[in-house]
C-alpha cells in the first residue's frame, strides 16, 4: 500500500512539473534584487509559447495562467506584507533578492533625472555613507518610439549602496530614504525620466490628438496616423545618434596627442574670440599658447564650460568634464610644463543643442603664485579639420507620446504605490495650456495602470533666472500656477520649491529639500497622516475698508517669516490695469494684511509671480507659501 501512495504521489508531482516547463520570458524590470508593492496584489507578466501554462509563486503563494496565442501572459499574485528576500518561481525560472515595500515611478526631466554625484549639495556623504542596501533603484534607459512597445531596454535593479548610490536621482533617494526610515520598508524607485523634455513627449499621442487647438494638436494627430513612418524616422535618427556618440565620446588618442603638442601647426585653423564667440559648434577644438617662467604649481581656473570637454596641456590630458559634471580647478602637473611656450588644447562637444561653450568673462585664467595669466582673448578653432562635424540627431523623443511609448507603457503592469514626478520647464512658454496637458497626463497614466486614484506626487517650478523689481508677465509664473491648479485632481500632491531655486542655474543643488517635501505630500496623501505638507495656502481674501485681509491655510502654529519685517511678494492690479507692488503684516496665526493707497481699488492679487521672486512668507514647518494668481473683482464698462 505505502508503495503505491509513493508512486501516485511521485506519479502527481511529475505531472505537476510537466505542465509548468514551458520556456517563459521575463522583462527586465522583473529580476533580482526588485521590490514589489507591499499590501496589494501584484500583476507578474512576461512572454511564453501560446497554450502553455504558466505558474507564479512567490512568499507562500502560487498563482497559474495560460499564454495567449499572442506570446503574451499575466498572473496576478495576492497582497503580500512588506520583507523579504523571497524567491520568485516563474515556471522552471527563479528571480532571486526580491522584497515586498514600496514602489514609485520617478518620473519628468532634468532636475528629476540629476544624481547624487553632479554638485547636488550633501550628495557625497549621502553615497559616502554606505546607502541603504534595501533601497532598489531601476533606470530605465532612454529611448522613445512611435509604436507602443510591450518591453523597455535591458536593465537592472541596483541596490543604493556606496558603489550604485551616486548615479541615483537625488530628489528620487531624499525621497526613497524617507519612505524606508519612517516606515520601516524596503523601497524601490522606477526612474523613468529623461532631462529637458515636455509634458506631451509623456502622454499617449491618440489622447492628445482629440485635444483641439493645443500647440501639439497637429502633431500628435501626423504622430497616430503615421506611425510606420515615424517609426523609420526615429530608427534613421538613432543610427545618426549612435555615430555621433561614438564621435564624441572617444577621442582618437593618437590623434589628440598630436594636436594638443607644442609642436603642433595650428595656421590653418580659424582665430576666435574668446568667450565672446560663444557659442562654438560640432566637436570644437581650441588651442591657446602662453608662456612660464617656472614649472611649477599652475592651476586652471575655467568653471564655465558647457558640455563635455577634454583638456590638455602640452599633449597630455589633465581633465575630462562630462555631463552634469561641476568643472573644478585643475591642478596642472609641475612635470608637464616648460620654461617658456606652453599650449593649452581644449575639445569641447554639447551634444544637447551642438554648441558648446567655454568660458565667461572673467572666469579663463592660469593662477600660479597668486598671479593670474590670462586665457581670454583669441584661441585657434577648428571643428572640421581634426574630427568630421557631427551627423544631425534630432530630438524626436520629444513629439507627441514618442517617451510614453517606450518608457512608460511597458511599464503598466508593475503596481505602484505612486508617482513623484519633476517637470514643467520645457512647457514654461506654453503656460496657457500646461493644466489640461498635465492634468491630461495624470488621468491618462491612471487609466494606463487601471488606477483611478494612483497618487501622483509632483514639484512646483523653482525660482529661476535674473530677480526683477516686479514682472506680471513671466512665463514661468504662469507655469507654476497650471501646476498649482492641477491640484484639482483628487490624490494630487505639490512640492513648493520657490525658495531653494537658484539665480543662474535651471538645477538647482538643493535636491534634498525636494525629495523631503515630496515625502511629505506622500504621507498626507498616501498614507493619510495627519501632518503639514504644505506651506501657507491662501484660502479667502477680504477687503476691509483701506486693507486687505488674506487668511491661509496650513499654516502649523502660524505664519512666519525668514527674517522679520514685512511679508513680500505680493502685486495688485488696480482699475486701470497698472500693476503696485505691495508688502503685507502678518496678523495673529493664519492672516496677512496689505495696506492699500487711496483710489486704489484692487481688481487682481498675485503673491510670488515672477521667474525669481523676492518672498520670506513660510508657517511654523518652514515650508514657503504657495504662489497664486486671484482675480478679485471685474472693472464695470
Amino acid at each position: 500500500m505505502r508503495n503505491i501512495l509513493a508512486l501516485l504521489l511521485i506519479t502527481f508531482l511529475f505531472s505537476c512539473t510537466d505542465k509548468f516547463e514551458s520556456v517563459v520570458t521575463l522583462p527586465s524590470v522583473l529580476s533580482d534584487g526588485m521590490v514589489l508593492q507591499r499590501d496589494k496584489p501584484v500583476t507578474i507578466w512576461g512572454k511564453g509559447i501560446p497554450g502553455e501554462k504558466v505558474r507564479v509563486s512567490i512568499a507562500g503563494s502560487i498563482s497559474s495562467g495560460k499564454v495567449l496565442p499572442d506570446s503574451t501572459w499575466k498572473v496576478s499574485i495576492p497582497a503580500n506584507v512588506a520583507g523579504g528576500p523571497h524567491i520568485m518561481q516563474v515556471n522552471q525560472q527563479q528571480v532571486k533578492d526580491v522584497y515586498f515595500g514600496d514602489v514609485w515611478l520617478a518620473g519628468g526631466q532634468s532636475n528629476m533625472e540629476w544624481p547624487l554625484k553632479s554638485g547636488v549639495i550633501g550628495g557625497k556623504e549621502e553615497y559616502e555613507s554606505g546607502g541603504i542596501p534595501l533601497i532598489r533603484f531601476f533606470k530605465v534607459e532612454k529611448s522613445y518610439a512611435a509604436i507602443q512597445r510591450s518591453t523597455i531596454p535591458p536593465a537592472e535593479w541596483r541596490k543604493a549602496d556606496s558603489s550604485n548610490l551616486m548615479d541615483f536621482s537625488a530628489i528620487a533617494w531624499f525621497f526613497a530614504k524617507k519612505n524606508h526610515l519612517e516606515m520601516g520598508v524596503p523601497v524601490g524607485i522606477i526612474e523613468s525620466n529623461w532631462g529637458g523634455t515636455p509634458a506631451e513627449g509623456w502622454t499617449k499621442a491618440e489622447i492628445l490628438a482629440e485635444m483641439q487647438n493645443m500647440s501639439y494638436s497637429e502633431e500628435a494627430l501626423d504622430m497616430q496616423e503615421n506611425q510606420e513612418k515615424w517609426e523609420r524616422e526615429f530608427q534613421a535618427n538613432e543610427n545618426r545618434r549612435e555615430m555621433r556618440d561614438m564621435m564624441v565620446h572617444h577621442p582618437d588618442s593618437i590623434s589628440a596627442k598630436d594636436v594638443s603638442s607644442v609642436s603642433y601647426n595650428d595656421l590653418s585653423w580659424k582665430r576666435i574670440n574668446l568667450p565672446a564667440d560663444n557659442p562654438l559648434s560640432d566637436i570644437a577644438w581650441l588651442r591657446k599658447s602662453f608662456n612660464l617662467t617656472k614649472v611649477s604649481d599652475l592651476e586652471l581656473i575655467l568653471p564655465a564650460i558647457d558640455q563635455m570637454a577634454f583638456i590638455y596641456v602640452n599633449g597630455k590630458l589633465v581633465h575630462h568634464k562630462d555631463w552634469g559634471s561641476v568643472m573644478p580647478d585643475v591642478k596642472v602637473p609641475d612635470d608637464l610644463l616648460f620654461t617658456g611656450k606652453n599650449v593649452i588644447t581644449i575639445r569641447v562637444i554639447n551634444t544637447w543643442n551642438n554648441q558648446p561653450r567655454i568660458g565667461e568673462k572673467g572666469m579663463m585664467y592660469l593662477l600660479q603664485d597668486g598671479r593670474k595669466i590670462n586665457l581670454e582673448g583669441t584661441w585657434a578653432y577648428s571643428n572640421d579639420l581634426v574630427e568630421p562635424k557631427l551627423p544631425e540627431v534630432k530630438w524626436y523623443n520629444w513629439k507627441p507620446g514618442a517617451m510614453y511609448n517606450a518608457m512608460i507603457h511597458p511599464l503598466v503592469n508593475y503596481t505602484l504605490r505612486g508617482i513623484i514626478w519633476y517637470q514643467g520647464e520645457s512647457n514654461a512658454g506654453r503656460a496657457g495650456e500646461y493644466q489640461a496637458l498635465f492634468s491630461t497626463l495624470i488621468s491618462s497614466w491612471r487609466t494606463a495602470w487601471n488606477s483611478k486614484e494612483l497618487p501622483f506626487l509632483f514639484v512646483q517650478l523653482a525660482n529661476f533666472m535674473e530677480r526683477k523689481e516686479m514682472q506680471p508677465e513671466s512665463n514661468w509664473a504662469a507655469l507654476r500656477e497650471a501646476q498649482r491648479k492641477t491640484l484639482e485632481l483628487p490624490k494630487t500632491g505639490m512640492a513648493v520649491t520657490i525658495d531653494i531655486g537658484e539665480e543662474d542655474d535651471i538645477h538647482p543643488r538643493n535636491k534634498k529639500d525636494v525629495g523631503e517635501r515630496l515625502w511629505l505630500q506622500a504621507k498626507r496623501i498616501v498614507f493619510n497622516e495627519q501632518v503639514v505638507a504644505s506651506g501657507p495656502e491662501i484660502k479667502s481674501i477680504a477687503k476691509d475698508g483701506a486693507h486687505l485681509t488674506l487668511t491661509y491655510e496650513s499654516t502649523g502654529e502660524g505664519l512666519t517669516l525668514v527674517k522679520d519685517g514685512d511679508v513680500l511678494g505680493f502685486i495688485i492690479k488696480d482699475q486701470n490695469g497698472k500693476w503696485h507692488q505691495v508688502k503685507g503684516q502678518i496678523e495673529g496665526k493664519n492672516q496677512v494684511k496689505i495696506p492699500l493707497e487711496s483710489g486704489i481699488e484692487p481688481m487682481e492679487l498675485r503673491y510670488a509671480w515672477a521667474d525669481n521672486p523676492e518672498v520670506n512668507l513660510i508657517n511654523s514647518e518652514g515650508l514657503p507659501a504657495i504662489p497664486f494668481q486671484k482675480i478679485m473683482a471685474k472693472k464695470e464698462e
